[in-house]
């Protein structure tokens, strides 16, 4: 197998436990082979890694093997651009596939099933409407309806097949429907749809073919022709299972009817061998990942990009893959995420601060440290010589010291929170004011001693002494202070653009809406917002895009992936934020 993640230490799930049992009674012949079959038809999201995690966990836990499967049989909405871009966020969470397979590359077999299917009198051309196939199909309570078409000859089935195939009839004509029960208690059984017409091209398979399977023909199938052991879903497909089970079953039973082989005797053949038509895949469900302040509905992110809510799938407010990718997160942390939650049976809500959770605990191992100032106001330490620069060696990484060191320029003007000063400040405000004296991070106490503001009260400038004793931020024997500030000196200083990143909803489930609401109408228009010029230090010019980092006493944030550029645009998206206390202080007192 391909070199994947190490498995964590934990307690056995579900389908660890069904796989265990399998093992023990030889089942599959020993094998544990699992699949990841997404549609290219969007970009995944964080409920898509729970899946991957999952699957390629399970082979690399067990020593098999794990597919990634394109299922690509509605060549409407699918790109290739949705296929490179799965490729690489499986890549990007630390797996790799043994097997890249298409449902495409089915396509001439599934075809030959289907005629098998006709000639076992399994499955006929129907030529109702949708929306008479709709209204025929009957409710929960009531039966469906024969179609009219149902009890058509084999002959006369298979010579209109062909017909659909070879592209003499139009979209919508007729399609082909397994012959189940109308009156089947789960309504999916009630003949369900097999293949249609389109007259459309396929990203890979171009123009070959105007008629396509449908997913729930083409997915179970295809599991078993690639000898898939255990077919892990998520609930939602729990209701399909048993059309997947009919249609390899009732192709099983088909390959044992040589008779019916016909000119095509070589396919049928080579089906009957494979392991996944002598020993089915079985079907297990679990539950999908359902995550506060956000939608993980394909068909509403989707809806976000096409309407402009956001600026495309990478956006670092959505919940895809390479959202999260762009915004800074790790697929480590993702990762445990995944782990953290677990694999169960029944939906339920994750908090999104449990996410969050695992990525500050991965990014304070890794982020090295930077001072950066958001909302700058500069203050003149009027005691310390025009002409002068100090340097200062602060550590890249307190948790780590094998991330070395940088070397900070001082000067006698200086950047640094225009929050971090206050005219009038409270009691438990530790930060600087007048007459107030703080430590600038690694460098001098500075005392206040005055400032200046606009014609709103603003301040413009503050005015400070510094101590030369204090050097590199301490006083032995001396006295202390209570505040230690980040700084950037306005020399030595780069303007940086910063987005701070925050949730994209104005509610914990946009999925809940009001009536005559969407979920659009929750989307928060003031979840991002631009700081034009920033102030960082200069030991970050050279930084490359993705790199993870902290600033200091604000924030954990991310080279943006597509924007910064070394050197000539430096722009940071923030991850996640550091807890604040200061802001808790202040909630509690409001």
């Amino acid at each position: 197998m391909s070199t994947k993640p190490e498995a964590p230490e934990k307690g056995k799930d579900f389908i660890r436990q069904i796989i265990d049992k399998d093992l023990e009674k030889g089942a599959y012949g020993g094998r544990v082979h699992t699949r990841f079959p997404p549609e290219p038809n969007g970009y995944l999201h964080i409920g898509h890694a729970k899946s991957i995690c999952l699957n390629f966990g399970l082979a690399r836990d067990y020593d098999g093997k794990c597919n990634l499967r394109f299922d690509d049989t509605n060549p409407v909405k699918e790109d290739v651009e949705y296929v490179d871009s799965i490729r690489e966020d499986v890549r990007w969470l630390g797996f790799d596939w043994d097997n890249n397979f298409y449902a495409s590359d089915y396509f001439e077999r599934l075809y030959f099933i289907a005629e098998l299917f006709i000639k076992m009198g399994k499955a006929y051309v129907d030529h109702q409407t949708a929306d008479e196939i709709r209204e025929n199909r009957g409710t929960l309570k009531e039966p469906g309806v024969n179609s009219p078409y149902r009890e058509r000859s084999v002959d006369e089935n298979l010579a209109l097949f062909r017909s659909m195939r070879a592209g003499e009839l139009p979209d919508g004509a007729c399609i082909l429907r397994a012959k189940i029960d109308m009156a089947a208690p789960n309504v999916m059984m009630r003949d369900p749809a097999l293949y249609r017409i389109k007259h459309a091209t396929h990203h890979r398979t171009g123009d070959a073919w105007c008629i396509y399977p449908m997913y729930d023909f083409t997915h179970g199938l295809s599991d078993a022709i690639e000898g898939i052991t255990h077919s892990i879903c998520t609930l939602e497909f729990e209701n399909n299972r048993p059309l997947y089970d009919w249609c390899v079953d009732t192709l099983m039973e088909g390959l044992k009817r040589t008779e019916l082989f016909g000119e095509n005797a070589a396919i049928y053949t080579e089906l009957a061998a494979l392991p996944g038509f002598t020993d089915r895949p079985r079907q297990y469900e679990f539950a999908r990942l359902n995550i506060t302040g956000t939608v993980l509905s394909k068909r509403k992110l989707i809806q976000l990009v096409k309407e402009n809510h956001v600026n495309g799938w990478d956006d670092p407010r959505m919940p895809t893959i390479s959202g999260f990718r762009r915004r800074g997160f790790t697929p480590e942390s993702l990762r445990d995420f995944c782990d953290r939650i677990g694999v169960a049976k029944a939906d339920s809500m994750v908090e999104y601060p449990l996410l969050e959770a695992c990525l500050r605990e991965d990014l304070n191992k890794r982020a090295p440290r930077y001072m950066g100032i958001m909302d700058p106001v500069k203050m003149v330490i009027e005691n310390y010589p025009e002409d002068q620069v100090d340097e200062f060696e602060i550590a890249l990484n307190p948790e780590d010291e094998s991330y070395g060191t940088r070397n900070v320029p001082f000067s006698r003007e200086v950047w640094i929170e225009r929050d971090d000063f206050m005219i009038d400040p409270p009691k438990k405000f530790f930060r600087l004011g007048p007459d107030r004296e703080v430590r600038l991070r690694g460098a001098y106490y500075v005392l206040c001693t005055g400032y200046e503001t606009d014609a709103d009260g603003n301040v413009t400038l503050i005015r400070a002494t510094f101590d030369p004793a204090s050097r590199g931020g301490w006083l032995e024997g001396g006295r202390k202070v209570k505040g230690t500030l980040h700084w950037v000196s306005a020399r030595h200083a780069l303007s940086a653009e910063v987005r701070n990143y925050g949730p994209l909803f104005t509610t914990e489930n946009p999925n809940a809406v009001e009536e005559g609401k969407t979920f659009v109408d929750y989307v928060d228009p003031n979840s991002l917002e631009i700081l034009a010029d920033c102030k960082v230090e200069p030991a970050m010019a050279d930084l490359p895009a993705g790199t993870n980092l902290q600033f200091e006493r604000t924030g954990y944030y991310c080279a943006d992936l597509r924007d910064h550029k070394p050197g000539q645009a430096l722009v940071f998206n923030r991850t996640t934020t550091l807890r604040d206390t200061w802001a808790k202080i202040q909630k509690q007192t409001t």
